[in-house]
Order: C-alpha cells, then sequence, then structure tokens
C-alpha cells in the first residue's frame, strides 16, 4: 500500500486545452499514440471546437509529451495552447479517447477538405487492397470535411457520412487506435459506402462503381460533356484537347470565351508526367499545386501544349489543378488525358450540389452525369491561385482554402456579420479576435446566390456557435446584399468599398504605421456618391484619407460599359475630343444622352480605363465576361519600355491622374498593338511611382500596398512593384485575402473594427 500511495506521489496530471485545426485532422489519435509513446495515462476528447486532454505520468514525460504535440503534429493540423493547468491524479490504468462532448464554450475551427493522401491513392491503385479503385477511400489525413459537417463536435454521426452504417472490417479500423483510419469519420469501403451511379438519355447505371466509371469515359472519349459530382459541387468536364468537344461545352453552358480550368491526370510519385508537356511549371508552382487544398494555378503555356486554343482563347496562361478525390484520380486515370474541369452551374451563380438540380438545370449542356449518393452539405468551388511577384496570389476562395480564419489585430466588443459586395462575393463572421470569411458565393444577381448567400450566413453562425449582431455591408445602395442588410432586424454599419479594399490590404501590411494603399478596380460607390475606382488612400483603417484619384469621366450606358469595352473608349475620346472611328457605329442617340449626362454616370474607375485601352487598341470591343479586354490586353504585353507621363493635378487637396495622353498612344497605329499593350501598362505602373514619391516627401510615408482587382494585373502589378522597391519604398502585397472583390467582406471588418 505503502510504495502504491509513493508511487501516486510521484506522478504528476495536466489539463490541456487545444483550440484551432485540431478537429477532422486526425489529431486525438495522434495524441492517443503519443501519450503511449512517452508512458503517460488518462484521456482525449472532442469538446465544441477544442480538444481537451487529461494526462498524467512523471513531469519530464509530461513536458516531453506536451513539446511533442507541436513538434510533431499531423501535417494539417494547426493547434494552439488554450490553456493548460496543474490537475489532480486520478485512477487510470491506460490512456483512452472518450466520447465527445457537445456542450461547452464555443472555440471552433472548422477544418478544410483535403486532397487525397498518398497512402490512400496507393491502396486505390492496389489490386490486393479491399478498397482497390473504390472512389470514396480516404483516412484521417485526408478526404472532405468541410463540404460533409452538418454539425460541430466532428463526429461522423454530425457529417452526411451518419447515412452510412460501417461494416466489420470498417468498424474495426475505425474503433483500432493503432489504425490511420481511427475515427476517420468519412471512412467506408465498396460495401457499407457511398456509390455512383451513370446517367444520360439511354444509359442509366445505378449503385454501380465501374460500370459508371466506364459509362463516364467512354462518353469524354467521344466528346461528350459530362457532370461529375465531385466534393464540393460538381464539374462540367470533357476532353481538354479536343476543341470540338470544348466549342461544345462552350457554346452549350453558354461560356462563349471566359477560361476554363483544366485538370491533369497525377500518378503516385509522377504526379506532373501528363502536366509537363502542355504547361510550364516552376519547382515553386509544383509544390503550390500538390498541397492540401489542391487549388487551380495560372501557369503559362507551352509552345506545343496539347491543349485545345479553346480553353482560354486570346490568353497565353491555364488554369491547372491535379485530381484531389479518389473518383477524380480514377476518372483522369482510365481517361489517360487532361480534361476540363469547370464549375457546373449557370454563369456567374454558385455551383451545383444537388444531384436532382444538376439534371434539371443543366440538360442544355451536360450529355451525362456522374453521380453518387454522398450528399454535399455545401458548396465549395475551386480555389483560384495566380503567380505575382513570385507568389501564388489568390482571385477566389473555395474549397480547401475556405473557410478561412484569420486572427483580428483589435477585439470586437459585438459579433459582426460582414456581407460582401455585389462580384465574387464572400461574406465574413467575426467576433472577438476571430474573423472566418466563407468559400466564394460567386455574382448577388440571381435568386440561387441569394440562396446560397443566406444560407452560407446561417450555416457559418451555427457551425461555429456565434450569433451576429451587427451587420457590415457594402455603402452601394443597390447592391442585393446591401438591401438584404437593410431588410434585418440588426444594427446596420455602411462601408464604402474602397475603404474595404484598402483594410483588407493593411491587415497583411503588418505594421502600425501609416500606408499608402492605391485601390484601381472596376467600380465602387464613392463617398461623393460617384463610382470609384481609381483612388488612393493614406492612413489606417477607420481614417483613411482620400489623397488621389483618376480623373473622371462620364460611362455611356452604365453598368453595361463592363461588358462592352468600346462604351469606356468612347466617353474617354467623347471627353478630350479624339475621332471614335476605330470604333463600331454608334448611335448619335447615344453620345447626345451622354452629353446630357443620361445614364451616364461619373467615374474614376481604372478597370473601365484597361476596357477603352483594349477597344482603342481593336484587342477587345465586346466582352462575353467582365475583364476580358483587360486580361487579352495583358497578355499582349511585350515588356517594352515605353510609357506616357501621366501628369498629375490638384483640385481641393486631391491629385488628379489625367490619363488624356494615353488616348492617343492607344490610338497611335503607328505602334504595334503589343507595343501600345506595353505602354499602357507601364504609364500607369509609372503614375503609381510619381504619386508615392510626391507622398512620401510630403507626408513622410514609405510603406506601399494594392487593393481591387485591376491588381490581378500580373504586369501592371510586377512593374509597380518594382519601380517603387528600386526607389526604397516598402511594398507589401497581399498573399491571404484577394485583391479583388472576395476581399471586401474581411476589409470592412477590419475598417469597422478601427472606426472610432
Amino acid at each position: 500500500m505503502k510504495n502504491l500511495q509513493e508511487c501516486r506521489a510521484s506522478l504528476s496530471a495536466r489539463k490541456i486545452v487545444l483550440s484551432g485545426l485540431v478537429q477532422g485532422v486526425g489529431f486525438r489519435p495522434f495524441i492517443y499514440r503519443l501519450a503511449i509513446e512517452h508512458g503517460l495515462l488518462g484521456w482525449v476528447k472532442n469538446c465544441v471546437g477544442v480538444v481537451e486532454i487529461h494526462v498524467q505520468g512523471q513531469a519530464h514525460n509530461l513536458d516531453d509529451f506536451q513539446n511533442d504535440i507541436f513538434l510533431n503534429k499531423p501535417s494539417i493540423a494547426r493547434p494552439k495552447l488554450e490553456s493548460e493547468q496543474q490537475a489532480d491524479v486520478g485512477e487510470f490504468d491506460s490512456f483512452s479517447i472518450l466520447q465527445s462532448q457537445a456542450q461547452g464554450d464555443a472555440h471552433i475551427s472548422v477544418p478544410n477538405d483535403l486532397f487525397l493522401c498518398d497512402d490512400c491513392l496507393a491502396e486505390l491503385n492496389d489490386p490486393s487492397d479491399r478498397r482497390h479503385r473504390y472512389p470514396f477511400i480516404n483516412c484521417t489525413q485526408c478526404g472532405p470535411r468541410y463540404t460533409l459537417i452538418r454539425a460541430l463536435p466532428y463526429d461522423r454521426s454530425n457529417t452526411t457520412m451518419a447515412a452510412f452504417d460501417l461494416c466489420p472490417l470498417c468498424r474495426a479500423e475505425y474503433t483500432d487506435p493503432a489504425n490511420r483510419r481511427f475515427h476517420a469519420e468519412p471512412v467506408a469501403c465498396p460495401a457499407c459506402g457511398p456509390v455512383l451511379s451513370f446517367h444520360n438519355g439511354t444509359v442509366a447505371v445505378n449503385n454501380n462503381n465501374e460500370a459508371s466509371l466506364t459509362h463516364a469515359v467512354a462518353a469524354l472519349h467521344q466528346g461528350k460533356v459530362i457532370a461529375v459530382k465531385g466534393i464540393g459541387g460538381y464539374h462540367l468536364m470533357c476532353d481538354a484537347g479536343n476543341t470540338e468537344a470544348v466549342m461544345h461545352l462552350r457554346r452549350s453552358k453558354p461560356r462563349p470565351a471566359k477560361p476554363l480550368a483544366v485538370m491533369f491526370p497525377a500518378p503516385l510519385n509522377k504526379p506532373f508526367k501528363f502536366s509537363q508537356a502542355s504547361v510550364i511549371l516552376s519547382d515553386n508552382d509544383k509544390a503550390f499545386l500538390l498541397q492540401a487544398s489542391r487549388p487551380i494555378l495560372l501557369v503559362a503555356k507551352t509552345v506545343s501544349t496539347e491543349l485545345s486554343e479553346q480553353i482560354a482563347p486570346g490568353l497565353n496562361e491555364v488554369g491547372v489543378m491535379l485530381p484531389y478525390s479518389p473518383l477524380h484520380h480514377l476518372l483522369l486515370n482510365d481517361f489517360g488525358g487532361p480534361l476540363v474541369a469547370t464549375s457546373a452551374n449557370l454563369s456567374g451563380e454558385p455551383v451545383l450540389t444537388e444531384n436532382s438540380e444538376v439534371e434539371k438545370r443543366l440538360a442544355h449542356v451536360a450529355d451525362g452525369y456522374l453521380h453518387h449518393n454522398r450528399a454535399i452539405a455545401r458548396p465549395a468551388d475551386d480555389p483560384v491561385y495566380r503567380t505575382i511577384a513570385g507568389k501564388a496570389r489568390p482571385i477566389r476562395s473555395g474549397r480547401g482554402s475556405a473557410p478561412m480564419e484569420l486572427t483580428l489585430p483589435f477585439t470586437l466588443k459585438h459579433p459582426v456579420l460582414a456581407v460582401g459586395a455585389q462580384m465574387k462575393n464572400t461574406i465574413t463572421l467575426a467576433w472577438d479576435n476571430r474573423a472566418v470569411t466563407s468559400p466564394h458565393i460567386g455574382e448577388m444577381d440571381c435568386v440561387r446566390s441569394l440562396e446560397v448567400f443566406e444560407n452560407t450566413i446561417n450555416d457559418l453562425q451555427k457551425l461555429y456557435g456565434v450569433v451576429a449582431e451587427q451587420i457590415l455591408c457594402d455603402a452601394h445602395p443597390g447592391y442585393t446584399a446591401s438591401r438584404w442588410s437593410n431588410k434585418q432586424a440588426l444594427p446596420l454599419h455602411p462601408v464604402f468599398h474602397h475603404h474595404a479594399h484598402a483594410s483588407a490590404a493593411y491587415y497583411e501590411c503588418n505594421t502600425d504605421a501609416a500606408v499608402l494603399v492605391f485601390t484601381w478596380d472596376g467600380v465602387g460607390y464613392g463617398e461623393d456618391g460617384t463610382l470609384w475606382g481609381g483612388e488612393t488612400f493614406l492612413g489606417k483603417p477607420g481614417a483613411w484619407k482620400r489623397v488621389a484619384t483618376m480623373r473622371p469621366f462620364h460611362l455611356p450606358g452604365g453598368e453595361k460599359a463592363g461588358r462592352e469595352p468600346w462604351r469606356s473608349a468612347a466617353a474617354l475620346c467623347w471627353e478630350t475630343g479624339h475621332s471614335c472611328e476605330q470604333l463600331a457605329e454608334i448611335d448619335p442617340l447615344l453620345k447626345q444622352a451622354w452629353q446630357l449626362k443620361i445614364n451616364s454616370p461619373q467615374t474614376t474607375s481604372v478597370g473601365r480605363l484597361f476596357d477603352a485601352a483594349a477597344a482603342l487598341t481593336a484587342v477587345r470591343s465586346s466582352a462575353s465576361f467582365e475583364g476580358q479586354g483587360p486580361m487579352e490586353l495583358e497578355a499582349l504585353c511585350n515588356r517594352q519600355n515605353l510609357y506616357i507621363d501621366i501628369t498629375l493635378e490638384e483640385s481641393d487637396n486631391i491629385l488628379i491622374n489625367n490619363w488624356k495622353p494615353l488616348v492617343s498612344s492607344m490610338l497611335d497605329s503607328t505602334l504595334s498593338i503589343k507595343a501600345r499593350a506595353s505602354l499602357f501598362h507601364t504609364s500607369l505602373a509609372q503614375a503609381i511611382l510619381k504619386q508615392a514619391k510626391i507622398f512620401r516627401d510630403k507626408h513622410g510615408v514609405n510603406d506601399v500596398s494594392f487593393a481591387g482587382g485591376v491588381f490581378q494585373n500580373r504586369v501592371l502589378t510586377e512593374q509597380a512593384l518594382a519601380l517603387l522597391s528600386h526607389e526604397g519604398f516598402k511594398v507589401h502585397l497581399p498573399e491571404l485575402i484577394a485583391v479583388n472583390d472576395a476581399g471586401i467582406s474581411f476589409g470592412q471588418v477590419m475598417e469597422h473594427g478601427y472606426e472610432k
């Protein structure tokens, strides 16, 4: 008895609470194995968003155990030490995993969807494995998370996998702490899990994986378009090397010119075997494409690319991604080449997720449907990035990268909901010092977008256990999200569009000093009630001072100019007295309306300047998607160091960038189109440098950042960054938050948090 008491007296016990990304990443089995390795007793359990650990043993073993939690954590886990305290030594003869607890204070971090890990991929290809060619293979280190979670804590009963009872073999793996599928909530096999079906006009294969895959691959080889259900929604897929198939997809959707993403087969140990002949990939590109979120990355095409020119007509880049689900691997491997993998939706809408809805709404596009019966709890489109200044920058958040959690530099008094803008929309839920930004929702101009918008708002609040007490919206009274906000019974705080842009950029500057932020985009509601889009701000969130802008002009037809670049070109010509002969014949009544300022709102938009340049150089006078002309203009740049000095004029203590000289240059037919495209970009980059030097001399500011969709343009951004850096400026280019309107909702939170 004395020996037992002495033994117990020598033990120490510790209670550890870990927050952060610790659920859905194999964290409890990791803790179990770590405790056994260090000879410790106790337990671990999931609570509401946190993991609690009671562990006891010799003091030095406890210290080693706690250090190893952070040194040897699962690669996809991001634990944070919430608390640590001494505990009473209990009566334990082992270490165990306890049942999850659904009560307590919420410190929730929702796990993102993951790719198929190499261990599971090897099993998928192993004829001797019982999951050989099973389209839904996964383990604790891979597979869907966010898109199948219905509630937290993250247990199978709270996911869409609750509909599938585990077979004895899967149950044995699921309950074996030594197995890598221990508490892998989506675990399944051919005997007990989800299954594929294939439908088209003549064939109906139900609940048969191999037959469904065989029919889908045959249809793809025949040049058909197939709707394929993935993790966060459906893709429309076709042969990426078959121009006739690609054009069939484009005509049917319709999507006449907007770039299409391409998915390449990625064999185990040789993931770039198929892509290297078609696209140029640096080592950094390869590492980025292989990360757990398996994003889309825009990369240059090779001269001898096997891809159809119609994948990205008029552009020299293509969006590339690797298979991220076992179904994608099987489909790509069986097909034997790259497939177009574009979102299955109507243009601008969120991606579709329901089997019956896809067949109903995309019957005019898809020739067949590869379904499965695992429900998708919420849509998540593929994330898109572009490499600018040597680093991949986000264009669209989505599956695997969102919800994105960020730590705020302040603590909010009340939970807030920021509802973003109109285009490329996201929402952000923020409370205390935490902010969570949703995946891409889309353009807010249709019923389905509004439905997904509302569902996302309700969903995030439910998942994180947070109820918003205030709403932040764009100051534009006509935006769908702003109108929705006005109907809610909560205090409302409008935020000016470009203030939100600047504040989002400020977050990544990591400074307390004033920053000069160039916020250039299409259009956004300005403080004076006009449409801004070429602004320069000085200061900090909550206290921005507009110090420069573009010379304003009036847009004939207003919003139509976004899809009809010739309207912006005509406006610049009329403003400066140039002839419009190079443009298509213009209705004389339109110019009269413009002169009378009828349906011709004033704007300072740099995005519309790019549209005008595309039309004046005969690159693009009408567009099938916003930004088409500027993208094609950028693709033509030959990097000649030609530029026109954009003069600066002062009005009411604001510098005005007078773009007038650019009009003559864009009309100068003695210069090649490529030379004019380069001149336009370089002139704007020089204008940025010119302003920055003036404001450094005047205000002492040396930190510069960029915000707004214009800075998705690599040529302009890299030139401006190089010029500024050469002159000693510290330039901050966002890496986490998209510079386009996808970053507006987070910027609204930043602006609100700093307001006094």
